[in-house]
């Protein structure tokens, strides 16, 4: 079994699915309201987990009710949640808008991720036998850049989506094993291969493209799927492609794997809601003949 430790966000999504957003300065009516647990961490650990890993979580929410819920959303799902910091600052929020076509738009506000600035001895005994550290940058990045740091002196894989999208220093690159952006992400860095790292883009509709040094790009596209809710596609893609990479050494399998999970998790409402289980992951391949 894949072991992986993930460094990230935990969120309570507060999602409005609306016909079209409004423009700004406009008002509009949304058909439906509803709080999920969410955060791009909480997220890539769920994935993860449901698609058959062993999970620890390190992060931080707040003495509260969300910060209860989400929690013991990851828990039922066996995720260790030893890490898990509880501080005074309210759990983060993310309030998201999500249209009739499936598109979405989100504002974060951080909280209690926003604490989250070093290693804490339980974030290395965390990190320390993983086979796979994944991180995002919805917490501070000193302490993601510390992390990947001491993940690669242990010898543990790292793995980044790099959003939200922001300047990446050397330091923190030059640690990096994959690097996993959508195309807006990529662009924004304007994200290169390099000898020590690879680079996973995911395309949406358009599939996933892996470059690696030295070889050419692989481009895998997508399975065919009507999307009602995008939200957290690329964090069930990133948890379950570190499930499948781990388990065998085909890479177009494991990103045909991955791909599978994503496309299961858009044709669902909300972020930890939409995520798959194995044998659903399995079963859908297998409708294909691909599994």
């Amino acid at each position: 079994m894949t072991r992986i430790t993930v460094l990230g966000s935990a969120n309570m999504d507060l999602v409005v699915t609306v016909d079209q957003a409004p423009p700004l300065g406009e008002t509009v009516t949304g058909t439906s309201f509803r709080t999920v647990p969410g955060g791009k961490g909480a997220n890539q650990a769920l994935a993860a987990a449901r698609a058959g890993a062993e999970v620890r979580f390190v992060g931080a929410v707040g003495d509260d009710p969300y910060g209860a819920q989400i929690r013991r959303v990851l828990v039922e799902d066996g995720i260790d949640v030893s890490g898990l910091a509880t501080v005074a600052e309210p759990t983060g929020t993310a309030h998201i808008t999500v249209e009739a076509s499936g598109a979405n738009s989100i504002i974060v506000v951080p909280g209690a991720n926003g604490t989250v600035r070093s290693l804490t001895d339980a974030h290395r005994n965390a990190i320390t036998g993983a086979d796979v550290l994944l991180m995002q940058l919805e917490l501070p990045l000193s302490v993601v850049v510390e992390a990947a740091s001491f993940a690669r002196s242990q010898g543990v894989a790292t793995v980044l989506t790099p959003a939200p999208v922001v300047p990446l220093p050397d330091e923190l690159l030059d640690v990096v094993d994959l690097l996993v952006p959508n195309e807006h992400e990529a662009a924004a860095l304007n994200a290169t291969t390099a000898e020590h790292r690879d680079l996973l883009v995911t395309l949406g509709a358009a599939g996933v493209r892996y470059s690696r040094h030295g070889a050419p790009p692989m481009t895998v596209p997508a399975f065919d799927a009507t999307a009602v809710d995008t939200t957290a596609a690329g964090d069930t893609f990133a948890g379950a492609f570190a499930v499948a990479r781990g388990e065998q050494p085909d890479l177009a399998t494991s990103l045909r794997w991955a791909s599978a999970a994503a496309a299961i998790s858009v044709q669902r409402f909300g972020a930890s809601a939409s995520m798959p289980r194995r044998a659903e992951i399995e079963a859908f391949l297998q409708e294909r003949q691909e599994c």
